[in-house]
């Protein structure tokens, strides 16, 4: 099989690597004919974070099912499916708690499982992870791209918006105007927000969030940009997203937020270290959620895509082929890309 393998910071190659096949009675193997490029795939491609040479990547797939292990009872071949960015099994202490993310048995796409950008990928707990597309829209190539968003970025800025607090009538402050950022104004409004003020540095995207529900937008930098929150806000808001994982965002969405409130963080955090907490001790402000389980948001988020009522697809705004992916990293790199597609 063909897939996307890592070289080293900014050396992504396509190459030909064994493609996964059933070695356990919950195994499925999926070929592959949709997956992304996630913003946290830049970290390691930026050469930001460790990542092993020569180790295949993508964590975001959608395909069709080719074969099952013989304890499989929720897919069969031939089945349209999605997938979370990590495997679970579905059933240990954590998944039943919808912590999918802290599963026992799960792991990564990567490595012998095949990398999510590549042709094949192989689910060893299928029943546990694989979320099965109805067949009326198996084929439907705009609502795939609507549904492939729910494997990554839309269930974590929904997670986000959850872990906030947010609720009808609420107001909600984003920080962050990447795809998760966009993806969590999507869940603010889906949740109920009256006004959602979003907060970047990018006035192309801050339109995308207004498309996608926000009533505001933030295009100031440092205090200027606080202050004009604030005011938005009058005052702040009780909940909060941070949707970047860099200090100053962080820094950011707590001075935005009111005492008492609830900043709820989803960024894959980079440079935390010198963090000061006191400001959250001092103002009561509470800090939820981490990295998303994003399984167990899948059916009622798919339910939504599938009824017309979202569709986060407006965040991909390139669609490369597989050949292509190694260009898909460096328009995200530059900035070029919020998010981009592949088709494989």
């Amino acid at each position: 099989m063909r897939a996307a393998v890592f070289h080293g910071p900014g050396d992504i190659r396509i190459e030909d690597r064994p493609k996964p096949e059933i070695e356990g009675p919950e195994h499925a193997v999926v070929r592959v004919t949709h997956t992304a490029i996630c913003g946290s795939d830049l970290w390691f491609y930026r050469g930001e974070s460790d990542r092993e040479q020569g180790s295949r990547v993508g964590h975001e797939p959608m395909g069709i099912v080719e074969a099952v292990g013989e304890d499989v009872v929720s897919v069969e071949p031939g089945d349209r499916v999605f997938a979370p960015f990590l495997q679970s099994c579905g059933a240990c202490e954590f998944c039943r708690k919808g912590l999918h993310t802290s599963c026992v048995n799960g792991g990564s796409w990567s490595g012998a499982d095949g990398g999510a950008q590549g042709e094949y990928v192989r689910a060893t707990h299928a029943d546990g992870t694989l979320v099965r597309v109805p067949d009326r829209y198996a084929d439907d190539e705009a609502v795939l791209r609507s549904i492939l968003p729910l494997t990554d970025v839309m269930g974590t800025g929904h997670h986000a918006a959850v872990s906030a607090g947010v609720g009808a009538g609420d107001d909600c402050i984003v920080v962050g105007d990447g795809a998760v950022g966009l993806c969590a104004v999507a869940a603010a409004r889906r949740l109920g927000a009256e006004r959602i003020v979003a907060m970047g540095h990018h006035e192309d995207r801050l339109s995308m969030a207004t498309a996608f529900g926000a009533t505001d937008t933030v295009a100031a930098r440092d205090e200027a940009a606080v202050e004009r929150a604030q005011k938005l806000t009058n005052g702040g808001a009780t909940h909060v997203v941070e949707a970047v994982g860099a200090a100053s965002a962080m820094e950011a969405a707590v001075e935005v937020c009111r005492p008492g409130g609830t900043v709820g963080y989803v960024g894959v955090p980079h440079g935390m270290d010198g963090l000061d907490l006191y400001p959250l001790f001092g103002d009561n402000i509470t800090l939820r959620g981490g990295v998303a389980p994003v399984r167990a948001y899948a059916d009622e988020l798919l339910a939504d895509v599938l009824q017309g009522t979202l569709d986060p697809a407006p965040v991909f705004t390139e669609t490369v082929s597989l050949d292509g992916v190694p260009e898909g990293y460096r328009m995200m790199d530059e900035r070029e890309a919020v998010k981009v597609l592949v088709e494989v």
